[in-house]
């Protein structure tokens, strides 16, 4: 009966119509940007950023696709989301000022099961001191769909395209790879085990940081106020959502240049080498081909290596070359393998 009685609590999206669930969702947002004129209320959004270049990037998260509910709980979804679209905008050297969110929900979403989505936006927005600005909600017969916008501002010498690369600039990494592909893996195992014993209680302790770099990945802001404070401007830049295979390539057919990258230098949590070892897979190829780690892989001039090899989050894990089809991982037995595209692919 308690169960019930609780249930009953819950408010059907229907009752409150599309205008009413916007106020809802959004009344607890507040207005950070000296950029953001208007946020929402109105028609359209007001954003002034007078004399600075404006970037724009869209993604749409998919149920069923990009995320499975039965292990990916909305709030950590609602923060992942945001994310991954100032992900983007950082991978330029740039910083993000607002977002809209869009999201189309099928019937059996609650307000309440919404506004947990919308907690992890609203997190992510205090965190990286974005506004919500405005966006749009629907019905959906497929479930939960998600599109954000993310809008931000840099001063034109400042961005970092993918085809800026040159001979001899040095192809540097943030943070580690492949961690948040191998939370995927367990959350997957997990749910298959739950499938069959809905009892069983899984001990997860031990894949504490490879869940989190799943579920509540971070943008690399840092870095980008990093290369602020040490003027520094990468040449190219590209954030590793598809994998630093898939990444690498894009910098290296957009700059016309070929690359060589060092397998004993690519960073890998030793939470990564112990997952890897249970799955029986190899921790270099899920560093190449895994997704969703958000980390930034960029290239630099080599007169900039002083300025970034004291951190301690930045790796340099090869170099430039000018054969543009030769794009080489040097293996640690120093043999030249061709890298092909690993990564997620959305077709």
């Amino acid at each position: 009966m308690e169960g019930k009685d609780k249930k009953k609590d819950l408010t059907p999206i229907s009752e409150l119509g599309e205008f009413k669930l916007i106020e809802e969702l959004t009344k607890t947002f507040e207005i950070k940007s000296e950029f953001t004129d208007m946020g929402v209320g109105d028609d359209a959004a007001i954003l002034d950023f007078k004399k600075q270049k404006v970037l724009i990037s869209t993604d749409m998260l998919v149920e069923g696709v990009h995320f499975d509910l039965a292990y990916t709980p909305l709030k950590h979804l609602g923060y992942k989301a945001v994310v991954s679209n100032l992900s983007d905008i950082f991978s330029m050297n740039a910083n993000c000022s607002q977002i809209t969110v869009s999201v189309a929900l099928s019937n059996r979403f609650t307000l309440e099961s919404i506004e947990e989505l919308y907690l992890g936006i609203r997190a992510a927005c205090k965190k990286f001191n974005v506004d919500l600005v405005g966006g749009d909600t629907t019905s959906s017969n497929k479930g939960l769909i998600i599109s954000i916008t993310a809008i931000g501002h840099a001063k034109e010498k400042l961005i970092s395209k993918r085809n800026g690369a040159k001979l001899n600039d040095l192809v540097v990494v943030s943070g580690d790879l492949g961690s948040a592909y191998m939370g995927l893996q367990i959350l997957k195992r997990e749910n298959e085990v739950f499938k069959v014993n809905p009892n069983n209680q899984p001990d997860l302790s031990n894949y504490t940081y490879l869940l989190q770099r799943q579920l509540k990945p971070d943008a690399r802001k840092d870095v980008i106020e990093f290369f602020e404070k040490n003027k520094i401007i990468p040449t190219s830049m590209i954030d590793i959502s598809d994998g630093l295979s898939s990444e690498i390539l894009h910098i290296c057919k957009n700059s016309n240049v070929g690359c060589n990258i060092y397998e004993d230098k690519i960073p890998v949590s030793e939470e990564l080498k112990a997952a890897c070892e249970e799955f029986k897979l190899h921790s270099t190829t899920v560093a190449m081909g895994g997704g969703e780690d958000y980390e930034l892989l960029f290239t630099i001039d080599q007169k900039d290596f002083d300025k970034i090899k004291s951190s301690p989050d930045l790796t340099v894990i090869g170099h430039i070359t000018q054969d543009s089809e030769s794009i080489n991982l040097i293996t640690k037995a120093e043999q030249s393998v061709p890298i092909t595209s690993q990564g997620w692919k959305s077709f």
